[in-house]
């Protein structure tokens, strides 16, 4: 689902708990909910605490909330739900996967190298004279021996 097209409802809900969790828009009504993509936030070292701007005005959407409704943020809050995270832990199963991906990596290219290895090889070997003939090998020639070639000779 894209940012731009976000279910109406869903967007009233959001803004409402949006208007519950902040103390200075609980007090007040009419306030009106911004909402963009984490990339068109732009903020400076010079800015307020709190404060930001928007690389592109027109990525920027907006959602008027007249007053708090409390069923809305009633029911939102009996759905929430709060655990403790380890990021020690989850820091370190990453890296074990991210380590397990490089190590499944190079053991599929190490044996890609070798196939491919072991076919030079075979290519190499098929393209060698080194094994045209071999006499000593060959168990149906006759065996001659050095009369027998001079006088073959002529």
């Amino acid at each position: 689902m894209e940012w731009e097209s976000i279910p109406q409802a869903l967007l009233v809900d959001c803004a409402q708990l949006v208007k519950a969790n902040s103390i200075e828009g609980n007090k007040k009504d009419n306030i009106i909910v911004i909402y963009t993509p984490a990339d068109n936030l732009k903020k400076q070292g010079d800015m307020a605490v709190g404060q930001v701007a928007f690389h592109n005005d027109k990525t920027v959407k907006r959602v008027h909330v007249a007053k708090r409704e409390n069923p809305i943020v009633n029911r939102l809050n009996k759905t929430k739900v709060e655990k403790q995270v380890d990021h020690e832990q989850e820091r370190i199963d990453r890296i074990k996967e991210e380590n397990a991906e490089k190590r499944a990596i190079a053991a599929q290219k190490k044996k890609e190298e070798t196939e491919l290895e072991q076919q030079r090889a075979a290519e190499k070997a098929a393209r060698s004279y080194d094994l045209l003939f071999n006499a000593e090998e060959d168990e149906d020639a006759p065996k001659l021996t050095g009369k027998a070639i001079e006088e073959d000779f002529m």
